[in-house]
């Protein structure tokens, strides 16, 4: 039996990361291209060097502490934690802003309750997760990520992969499994099912 230890990404995971952040784009007069892309700057069409920034704004901003959960994401956590006695560990590629980090702490006890999440591990914006996952190496853990790239990661180190289906991963072909919404990935962890 598996340690009853989740490891989980957050934003796409379990908080609707791009639509608070479409919010704040509006705000910031900027209109959506309309491409389906997890690449900011492909989506409102600005160079990399801006978009960063803008992301590097957002992600430390109050905006942090208000974002909403990720379709059924508080029902299936908060089940997998209460019924099954399973914690979370989340590794956000988010800030290393101390106040970003609070207010990411914030959001998601607000979401899912204090006993949910044992740690919270805030990389740099857009840092590669290899460091943090190191460390669980052929553990076996379940690692929900939305990002191929770190999907695929999780494989290499021996983690049992879940990808969360979005529009912009719609095309992957590697080996962790993609899976439709939180209802379906409570269903994966707790009978090894898939609908």
């Amino acid at each position: 039996m598996k340690d009853k230890v989740i490891l989980t990404d957050c934003d796409g995971v379990l908080v609707d990361w791009v639509h608070g952040f479409s919010k704040f784009m509006k705000r910031s007069g900027y209109i959506d291209t309309g491409t389906v892309s997890y690449d900011m700057e492909k989506k409102y069409g600005i160079d990399r060097a801006e978009c960063k920034k803008l992301v590097t704004a957002f992600n430390e901003s109050a905006y942090m502490r208000t974002l909403s959960p990720l379709g059924a994401a508080i029902k299936y956590v908060r089940k997998l934690h209460e019924e099954h006695g399973y914690v979370f560990r989340c590794i956000t590629s988010m800030s290393l802003c101390p106040e970003a980090y609070k207010l990411r702490q914030q959001n998601l006890d607000a979401l899912f309750g204090p006993t949910v999440f044992e740690e919270l591990i805030c990389l740099d914006t857009g840092a590669d997760k290899d460091d943090a996952l190191e460390q669980y190496r052929g553990s076996d853990l379940f690692w929900i990520e939305d990002k191929p790239m770190n999907a695929d990661l999780g494989i290499q180190l021996g983690l049992d992969s879940i990808l969360v289906a979005h529009a912009f991963n719609a095309d992957y072909a590697g080996s962790a499994i993609r899976l439709q919404g939180w209802k379906a990935i409570y269903e994966y962890m707790t009978e090894g099912s898939v609908a």
